[in-house]
């Protein structure tokens, strides 16, 4: 008995004939479209890992903004 993997059900459920060719080792036919793709998708999920990270900067240095008004208006006070 083996493990079905999820890409193997979603394959299945998008078109029958294609997961079984895959199931045989039978390589597609379109293999620069596929290629394009897997390039596309490497590509966005780098940005989206810019963006998050852009983000968390943002944050970061609004805090540490935040703080430096605190810490300025209380030597301020004090003084």
């Amino acid at each position: 008995m083996r493990t079905i993997k999820a890409s193997e059900l979603v394959s299945y459920l998008y078109c029958q004939r294609s997961w079984w060719y895959q199931l045989k080792g039978t390589p597609s036919e379109n293999q620069a479209e596929m290629t394009g793709g897997i390039e596309f998708h490497h590509r966005h999920g780098r940005k989206i890992l810019m963006a998050g990270l852009m983000e968390t900067f943002g944050w970061v240095f609004v805090l540490l903004a935040g703080l430096a008004l605190v810490v300025g208006a209380t030597l301020m006070f004090l003084q």
